[in-house]
Formats: structure tokens, C-alpha cells, sequence
């Protein structure tokens, strides 16, 4: 069986992406582990507490000869717009999940608001990336 085990997020900053993550959102750290034989190449990965099977992975944008200069421009490019990637994730309470945040200082760039599938809000992380903060409603069978 296939399964996912983690989600890359790109980022700036590895240490203020690990702050962000674990003291504003909540998340906790699942790996930080630096490997010096690897050019000191930095596996960082934070996820739910309670939930052990997926992490989002807080990935340096690497320079050759992973990525080539434009490359890692482009991918800076797309994280300032919010488009180099997005996590989705989920709650009972969307306004009480939202009201917590805002007050550990994460910056909301869409308040909830009702939507077809439930109700939906959205931050940006300090590297740029579209974080869905979601509570799902119960859809009818098709």
C-alpha cells in the first residue's frame, strides 16, 4: 500500500520557519536532523501532535547542484505571490481555531468564511506560503 508520509514546504529561513510552525501554529517538531557529511544538509519536519503518520517537511531552498540559481529564484518568485505551495489543514472549530492564532500572532489574509464545503480561512507563513485553515462539512454522497 502507498501511502503519504510528508508534504515539502519551501522556506527562507529554517529556524524561523521552525518557530513559526511549533510556537504560532502549534505543530510539533517530528525530525531536525543536521548531516554534516551532506554539507551540513538539514531534514526538518513538523506535523499535528496526535497525528504520527504525515509531516510537512521545512525545506531550505537548496543551491547547485540540487538548483540552479534561476531555479531557486523562481521558486522565491512563487513563495512571495503564495504559490510555491499550500498546506490544508483541518479543524473542529475554525473560529476558535482562527481566534487562538490570531492571538499567538499569525497573520490571517482571509478571515473564515461559509463556503460550499465548510468554512475556510487562510494565513501566509513568514516565507510566503498559502496556509487553509478548514472546519469540513459532511458533503452528501454523490
Amino acid at each position: 500500500m502507498i501511502k503519504i508520509a510528508n508534504a515539502l514546504l519551501w522556506v527562507h529561513d529554517q529556524d524561523e520557519a521552525l518557530a513559526f510552525y511549533t510556537e504560532k501554529v502549534g505543530l510539533e517538531v517530528r525530525a531536525d536532523v543536521t548531516l554534516p557529511e551532506m554539507s551540513n544538509f538539514r531534514w526538518l519536519t513538523v506535523a499535528p501532535a496526535g497525528q504520527a503518520d504525515v509531516s510537512i517537511v521545512l525545506m531550505a531552498i537548496p543551491g547547485p547542484p540540487v538548483m540552479d540559481a534561476e531555479t531557486a529564484e523562481q521558486v522565491r518568485s512563487l513563495m512571495a505571490k503564495g504559490f510555491a505551495g499550500t498546506i490544508f489543514l483541518t479543524t473542529d472549530d475554525v473560529q476558535a481555531s482562527y481566534e487562538e492564532l490570531k492571538g499567538r500572532g499569525v497573520d490571517f489574509v482571509e478571515q473564515p468564511e461559509e463556503r460550499p464545503y465548510g468554512i475556510d480561512s487562510a494565513f501566509r507563513d513568514p516565507s510566503g506560503n498559502n496556509i487553509r485553515l478548514t472546519q469540513v462539512r459532511e458533503l452528501a454522497a454523490l
